[in-house]
């Protein structure tokens, strides 16, 4: 039989997938941009937490939002209403977004005179946390009704997130999710997460949220 080399492929395009992504957040370093990373699974009020969050900023800070998906439009055109510069990201069937696509994504979106951009990734708890996008901060949304249990069956997602989100809180004694219970869970697989129980709908939390993120983007434009 013949010799022959075996390829860590997958290997090999995390790596390369990384070095790009840090190159990305040295350039937003350079022009003083935040790049936000908003992950979760579908159904979670991504975009309903993400309306909330433009409304409380959008008089402080000046906001870009790239939506992605495998190939609607509708969370754009929600978002495009708040009167933020908006793009859609359709990623032809993949599940996540890589530092090429997000640096596409920016170039588009006319970053100029920015002070925040927002990434709504792909929704769903493995592909995207497997690539750094080359964003400030991970963030990700988690919803009472998915149970307190998340934590445990999709570690990565919570170990590379910055803050996690439990959202939906107002409807937690219709549902068996221990909030403290899951707050531990995530804390076990990153303990340097922070921890925001919020309600989009209501506006409960979003105060402390809106707070979190006004500090690190200050802290990252000086």
């Amino acid at each position: 039989m013949g010799e022959f080399r075996v390829l860590e492929i997958k290997q090999s395009v995390f790596a390369d997938n990384d070095r790009r992504a840090e190159k990305l957040r040295a350039e937003l370093k350079r022009k003083k941009l935040f790049l936000l990373n908003l992950m979760s699974s579908p159904g979670s009020g991504k975009t309903t937490t993400l309306s909330r969050t433009i409304e409380c900023l959008k008089e402080r800070l000046k906001i870009g939002v790239m939506e992605a998906d495998i190939d609607s439009d509708v969370d754009a055109r929600s978002i495009a209403k708040l009167g933020v510069n908006t793009i859609q990201l359709h990623t032809g069937g993949m599940c996540h977004l890589d530092a090429d696509m997000t640096r596409q994504g920016l170039e588009d979106l006319d970053t100029g005179e920015l002070d925040l951009a927002i990434l709504e990734n792909v929704g769903n708890l493995v592909c995207p946390a497997e690539f750094d996008t080359g964003a400030v901060k991970n963030a990700m949304i988690l919803s009472v009704p998915e149970g307190d249990d998340k934590p445990l069956k999709y570690p990565l997602m919570f170990s590379i997130c910055d803050v996690v989100l439990i959202n939906k809180i107002d409807v937690l004694s219709y549902f068996d999710f221990d909030l403290e219970k899951c707050k531990s869970y995530i804390l076990k697989r990153n303990p340097n997460a922070r921890i925001i129980p919020i309600c989009a709908r209501t506006g409960e939390g979003i105060e402390d949220w809106v707070n979190w993120l006004k500090e690190e983007v200050a802290d990252w434009q000086k």
